[in-house]
């Protein structure tokens, strides 16, 4: 399941979308049918809006639009049109000026409930109404089925509580909204400067169990406001008091991972940093830490805030910088808003009295930034968080038309001069890449620099003749195309990064970690960079029967060994072969089953609960060099090892013929058990030893918190994957597995 199936985006205007709604880019069209249109009710107090009334406004909303809008926003790709484009970035200052905008950012972490209280405490606190709004909300639904199938009644509840809490003495149109699981954002702005927004665009990253599960991650949303860039971030980051390292590996993952698509395809996707504004907000779940409940109770009750928080671990990995450098916090003048009984201002006095933390933050970052508020709103009970809020004046740049056409006028002018002038021609400071011990799922980067000569260019990795990528699968160039003004330099990285889809073939010497890049120049010549580098084989992306002929650990056996084994056929084993006996099931795998039998059996939320990156990598290591004595993880990162070593086996447990028989039987379970005896006897020895590993942790579920229907999700879309292009299950289908895994797990074996 990626973060993006699990994820759901509504656009303004009851649903549709905001960007095709802009015809190049004028900002959003005028119904001229609209009651928006009345000046008199706009100047009215509003009261409580309808949601058709709410969604109605980005419609309604009058246009007034710069040329500079217009051109800058107009789909013409062309050389000439980048050259001006770039140009006019340069020139900002000379045709904007700074205008000040009040935004609001809000965060509340609801734990699952239904809005059962007004939110104007919260959403209207001030006397002046904002411009903008950018509402955060995580656990919005915390039931099985918003996790694996994504639908939730909530986010139409809270999107309604959200626009009928809205201040009272403005007209907002919604903006966006998006929402990965639980984690929802929202964006409003003045129905006046609705015109001015323009280049929405919306994405999600999950970060939970194996890097996408969406109980965990961030959603954002990128717009340009007038003249100037923001991104706006909600996120969820991992829970417990101990795993603060686990929280920064989210926050790096949501940097890394969150790419937004660019209306020029020439250029490539923009990265959360590349904003001229970052507002980042969310339940950060970072903790008190060193003190007793007790001692942080009774700083609380002092109100000294400054003591307690010198022991907040957000401040103390900021100052560290492992998160958040160069975002700046405001002061922290309100006490905790973590972790009291739902409906009162009592701390948690449930058995696991959780101690009081600051978990709910919120950062910026960018210039013409000043804090007005930061604090958080007692009076609402509904959850066991209370919600945050900060109020910003943000200056941003406003487009001063008559100077915008003649800095416009100038440009045009300088560029009639040059064009046709010569043919481009860069320098490159290296050409030959050497990644040498290339690991599974170990992500390599190797850089070099692109220094432009005198005349403007467009670059772009280009196909080889009958390819269908300009490089290999295990190879991405970070950006793949882009635009050099005359003496300009780029950074380009080469990132190499070894997965499921192409383990196998490494492997098995099918492939090599070898390739040739061709880097065109639009109008100009190509230059051919070299890539070379040796992969060290692993069990991940091994097939079940090959590891069980592997008596030896994968990275003893010669290479010719390892190939001749992966290149095995499926059958090998049931038809009285005379290889050297093998084992019933992969060493690997049990490996990892027995260190979770001894020791997380009782582990709470295991298989749903992240483990860390630099864990799984030594996990992996132990595996593959047999050194399995030496193996000290955490349980959740070998539980998220054992899901990725499945997730990575070329053919899946139960093997891709059986798929269909599977699903048509799920629900009888005698028709099930004869469709698993069918599979080659290694798969099916594999089946019913995980099958029987799972019994033994749901006989512990009072401790673990673990249920059929959890693992049956979990595991179902693991050993049962359509053959059909390997694509993802749909709806139907899912459940239909996560049935037909469920009856294993329910009857006797």
């Amino acid at each position: 399941m990626s973060a993006a199936a699990g994820s759901r985006e509504c656009d303004s205007a009851g649903g549709s979308n905001f960007d095709g709604l802009r015809p190049n880019g004028k900002g959003l069209p005028v119904d001229q049918s609209s009651r928006g249109q009345d000046k008199p009710e706009s100047l009215q107090p509003r009261q409580n809006k309808s949601k058709s009334e709410i969604t109605s406004m980005v419609r309604s909303s009058t246009i007034t639009v710069s040329d500079k809008a217009h051109i800058l926003s107009m789909q013409k790709f062309g050389l000439r049109d980048t050259i001006v484009k770039s140009h006019l970035v340069q020139k900002e200052e000379d045709y904007t000026y700074i205008q000040n905008f009040r935004f609001f950012v809000g965060t509340y972490n609801v734990n699952g409930q239904s809005p059962k209280e007004c939110l104007r405490p919260w959403l209207s606190d001030g006397v002046q109404a904002p411009d903008v709004y950018c509402v955060g909300f995580q656990e919005l639904d915390l039931s099985k089925e918003a996790f694996f199938f994504h639908d939730t009644p909530k986010e139409e509840e809270w999107f309604k509580a959200v626009s009928e809490g809205l201040h009272p003495d403005a007209k907002y149109a919604k903006v966006k909204l998006i929402r990965l699981v639980g984690i929802m954002l929202l964006l409003y702005v003045k129905q006046e400067h609705a015109a001015y927004v323009s280049e929405v665009e919306a994405e999600t990253v999950g970060t939970g169990i194996m890097g996408r599960m969406g109980n965990k991650g961030g959603v954002a949303i990128r717009f340009q406001f007038h003249n100037t860039s923001i991104c706006v971030v909600n996120s969820h980051l991992a829970a417990h008091i101990e795993e603060y390292e686990r929280r920064n590996q989210d926050y790096k993952d949501i940097c890394s991972r969150m790419q937004f698509c660019q209306l020029d395809p020439s250029r490539p996707p923009l990265t959360i940093s590349k904003h001229d504004v970052i507002l980042w907000l969310g339940d950060l779940n970072y903790r008190i830490e060193e003190l007793d409940v007790e001692k942080v109770k009774k700083l609380i009750e002092e109100k000294d805030f400054q003591t307690l928080y010198a022991y907040d671990q957000l401040k103390i990995q900021v100052a560290a910088k492992t998160v958040f450098e160069g975002f700046t916090e405001g002061e922290l003048t309100f006490q905790p808003t973590y972790k009291y009984d739902t409906g009162s201002d009592d701390w948690d006095t449930s058995e696991k009295c959780r101690a009081p933390a600051w978990c709910d933050r919120i950062l910026w970052k960018g210039k013409n930034i000043t804090q007005l508020s930061y604090q958080s709103h007692m009076a609402l009970k509904t959850s066991d968080h209370k919600p945050v809020s900060s109020v910003f004046n943000i200056g941003v740049r406003v487009v001063n038309d008559e100077l915008y056409r003649k800095t416009l006028e100038e440009i045009v002018r300088s560029l009639d001069k040059m064009e046709n002038a010569n043919i481009p021609s860069v320098s490159l400071s290296k050409r030959e890449f050497c990644f040498q011990n290339v690991k599974y799922m170990q992500l390599k980067v190797e850089s070099f620099t692109i220094h432009n000569g005198q005349v403007p260019c467009h670059f772009e990795f280009i196909n080889k003749p009958d390819e269908e990528s300009y490089c290999k699968q295990w190879l991405n160039a970070n950006p793949s195309r882009g635009f050099l003004l005359p003496d300009s330099d780029i950074e380009i990285e080469l990132e190499l990064f070894v997965n499921k889809t192409t383990a196998t073939k490494l492997n098995s010497g099918e492939d090599k970690i070898e390739d040739i890049l061709v880097l065109h120049l639009d109008r100009g010549k190509d230059y051919f960079l070299s890539v070379s580098g040796n992969y060290l084989p692993s069990c991940f992306g091994s097939p079940i029967h090959t590891l069980c002929y592997m008596r030896e650990p994968i990275l003893d056996l010669p290479l010719e060994t390892i190939s001749e084994l992966t290149l095995m056929p499926i059958q090998t084993g049931d038809d009285g072969s005379q290889l050297e006996s093998p084992m019933e099931i992969p060493k690997e795998l049990w490996m990892m089953v027995d260190y979770l039998y001894r020791n997380a059996v009782q582990q709470e939320d295991l298989f749903q609960q992240p483990g860390l990156r630099s864990e799984f990598e030594h996990v992996r290591d132990c595996l593959d060099t047999g050194m399995i004595d030496n193996l000290s993880a955490s349980n959740h990162s070998v539980a998220e090892a054992l899901l990725l070593f499945l997730e990575s086996l070329p053919e899946p447990v139960i093997c891709y013929s059986a798929y269909h028989n599977c699903l048509e039987c799920s629900g009888n379970y005698t028709a099930s058990k004869q469709v698993i005896s069918t599979l080659p006897t290694f798969y099916k020895n594999v089946f019913y030893y995980l099958m029987a590993f799972l019994q033994e942790l749901l006989k512990n579920s009072a401790k673990n918190h673990l249920d059929e229907n959890i693992l049956a999700s979990i595991f179902g879309s693991l050993l049962l994957r359509n053959p059909a292009g390997h694509q993802k299950l749909d709806m139907t289908e899912k459940k239909k597995a996560q049935e037909f895994i469920h009856q294993f797990l329910c009857n006797p074996l």
